[in-house]
C-alpha cells in the first residue's frame, strides 16, 4: 500500500484490482469466489491507510 500511496494512486476500483493482482503475483491464493469480497476489503484498507498517512502529516 505504501508503494501505491507513494505513486499518488487514488483509491478506486482499478487500484483494488491492482492490489489484488499484486497479492496473487506474490503467491497469495485468492479463490475466484472470494475476489469481489477481497477487492472490497482491500479498497477499504487502502482508504484507511491513506487517511492514516494524512493524519501523520504535520
Amino acid at each position: 500500500m505504501a508503494e501505491l500511496y507513494s505513486e499518488g494512486k487514488q483509491p478506486n476500483k482499478q487500484i483494488a484490482e491492482e492490489l489484488l493482482d499484486r497479492l496473487e503475483k506474490s503467491n497469495n491464493y485468492i479463490p475466484p469466489s472470494a475476489r469481489h469480497e477481497y477487492k472490497s476489503v482491500l479498497l477499504k484498507e487502502y482508504k484507511d491507510y491513506i487517511a492514516g498517512q494524512k493524519d501523520k502529516t504535520p
